[in-house]
């Protein structure tokens, strides 16, 4: 019998899935969206997620306002779409004021309303007014949302803004006039006394039995309690026991999993605990669904044998690749989960083993490639864009520039207007310019936080570069380069897209190259982690799953990538220099 159905006894009208991505917080969470809804329930699911592929698994097209699931009486879908949100937060702000102003007041007020800072409050608002007293159309509303790091600057904006909005009548320039500010502060309030509430909330902490992710969902349980988010659970995804004791593959994944729970930090011991065991399919459409709880008939799996198509080039052969020109941008891109920083590391270590010198860097607020790395390397830069370091370096600039000839009321004023939420991330953008910047003489390495986060900075690369391009129209705009033009130059910066081999993340990398190529940005490379299959086991139930892997290692090999490299599963854990030197080094 699966136990997750326990969380379900009696549940709260709001359930927040959240985690590192890769655990599985999109299947779980919709498998039990779709459980309420059987029993009779009015279900809203609802994706925080700009990467989400709730559409995929459901067979259901997402929009900005909830969708029926056919066949699923009860149940609707709804995807917070940032570029929608922020349009229809502009056309409120706009409408609040008075008519009589001038289009060039109108104009300069949508400028304002530009930016990411901008995208991001209204996808909160977006969010924030699920969970209004006034909305009861449903009875549960079940939130899948983004990879950890996200998550907690979502939920920390209710807060954030409220303390903001408190006493200010001047507004942000950002979000517009101090009218467009107001008509959200009960809003806000509101969705802070929703999410703080143990009645009306539970935080629903997925990981699998893995040390990584069981660390980040210790620190993150910790981080909510901060924001007052008492009501907690944890549900461990994917749990296997090998049956072949001879399959060394196989024993290393359960030993793994077990010495990781054995090890689990006593504040995750300490909350209500769900188990789900490892399946063999994929949970891509509704019987799959039902099925992760064991609910109805599991769909059927096909074993597979490895094939010599799988004994293709390793890392090795792409740091050879990446070390032939003398400087350059290596980002590491892709969904959470996927083992982003375990190849940027590696990338970074075999640079350095080819003679170069590598700035390696993160923008993800959940990274640690500290903990990956764990050693110094002599040629090897080890940092991260910390978004609070940043803001407060943002801030020091702001004033001791723009601020230096203030009278004291001013530069009040002006340190009040920088308190703004908003200004954390025009403060990242900064120092991402600033790391993009650096590869012009040396490698830069940079790990990037899971997609949709990625998304958003990429936004903002571009919103920069056409008010640049606005700003030295008909002067020096020939000599101008701007961060998103580096980034197009193939010759300055080489995108590594990683994921697994699996349906999902293997469709929402496709989404991810899709959307760096509307931006004239062409990935380099295909990296596919973690392979079972070219591991080889034979254990019964892994072997089930090595059908649907040869499946997503066809597909992106035939179609996908220009340039695919395959790192297979390995019984140790690439974490340590001596580890992600052996992932880079040729084969004897």
């Amino acid at each position: 019998m699966v136990h997750v159905l326990s969380l379900l006894n009696q549940p709260t009208r709001y359930l927040f899935f959240t985690g590192k991505g890769g655990v599985g917080k999109t299947s779980l969470s919709t498998a039990v969206a779709l459980y309420l809804a059987d029993s009779g329930k009015r279900v809203l699911l609802v994706s925080t997620d700009t990467a989400t592929n709730l559409d995929e698994m459901l067979g259901v097209e997402l929009k900005n306002s909830p969708v029926p699931v056919p066949q699923v009486a009860g149940l609707s879908v709804l995807n917070i779409d940032p570029d929608n949100a922020a349009e229809s937060y502009r056309q409120r702000v706009l409408a609040q004021m008075a008519s009589e102003i001038s289009e060039a007041q109108r104009a300069t007020v949508r400028e304002q309303l530009s930016g990411a800072c901008t995208t991001e409050i209204a996808a909160f608002d977006e969010f924030a007014s699920l969970l209004s007293e006034e909305n009861q159309t449903f009875d549960h509303i079940v939130f899948d949302t983004a990879p950890t790091g996200h998550t907690l600057r979502l939920l920390s904006l209710p807060k954030a803004w409220s303390g903001f909005l408190a006493g200010n009548d001047r507004g942000a320039s950002c979000l517009g006039p101090h009218s467009g500010l107001k008509m959200q502060e009960r809003r806000f309030q509101a969705a802070l006394a929703a999410l703080s509430d143990p009645t009306q909330t539970t935080l629903v902490l997925v990981t699998r039995p893995d040390a990584g992710a069981i660390a980040e969902a210790a620190r993150t349980s910790e981080d909510l309690k901060a924001l007052g988010l008492s009501n907690q659970r944890l549900v461990v995804n994917g749990l296997f026991h090998a049956s072949l004791r001879a399959d060394a593959i196989a024993c290393a994944i359960e030993d793994l999993g077990t010495q990781a729970l054995a090890a689990m930090p006593q504040n995750l011991k300490a909350l209500p605990q769900d188990q789900v065991p490892l399946r063999a399919f994929d949970t891509v459409g509704l019987p799959a669904l039902r099925a992760l709880l064991g609910q109805g008939t599991a769909p059927p799996t096909v074993a597979v044998t490895p094939h010599s198509a799988l004994q293709g080039q390793g890392l090795d052969a792409l740091a050879d690749a990446l070390a032939q020109a003398g400087h350059g941008l290596i980002m590491v891109m892709g969904k959470g989960g996927v083992g982003k920083t375990t190849v940027a590391a590696a990338l970074a270590v075999g640079l350095v083993q080819r003679g170069k010198s590598v700035h390696l860097s993160t923008t993800d607020p959940a990274a640690h490639l500290t903990v990956t790395l764990a050693g110094e390397l002599p040629g090897l830069q080890v940092d991260r864009i910390a978004p609070l370091v940043e803001t407060q370096r943002y801030v020091d600039k702001i004033m001791a520039t723009k601020g230096k000839h203030l009278d004291a009321q001013e530069r009040a004023l002006m340190r009040e207007d920088l308190r703004s939420p908003c200004t954390e991330e025009v403060a990242v953008f900064h120092a991402f310019a600033r790391v993009v910047s650096e590869a012009r003489s040396a490698f830069v390495v940079l790990d990037t936080a899971p997609t949709g986060h990625s998304l958003l900075l990429m936004d903002a690369t571009g919103a920069y570069h056409r008010q640049m391009l606005h700003a030295f129209e008909g002067q020096a705009a020939a000599r101008l380069v701007t961060p998103l033009m580096r980034l197009q130059d193939p010759n300055y910066t080489k995108i590594i897209l990683v994921t697994l081999p699996e349906t999902t993340p293997v469709s929402q990398a496709q989404a991810l190259q899709d959307d760096l190529r509307r931006a004239s940005i062409e990935p380099f490379a295909w990296v596919i982690n973690k392979s079972v299959l070219a591991a080889g086991t034979k254990d019964p139930l892994l072997a089930a799953r090595l059908g649907s892997e040869q499946k997503q290692l066809d597909r992106v090999a035939q179609g996908l990538a220009q340039r695919t490299f395959v790192l297979p599963w390995r019984v140790h854990a690439p974490i340590g220099l001596s580890e992600l030197a052996q992932l880079v080094t040729p084969a004897a």
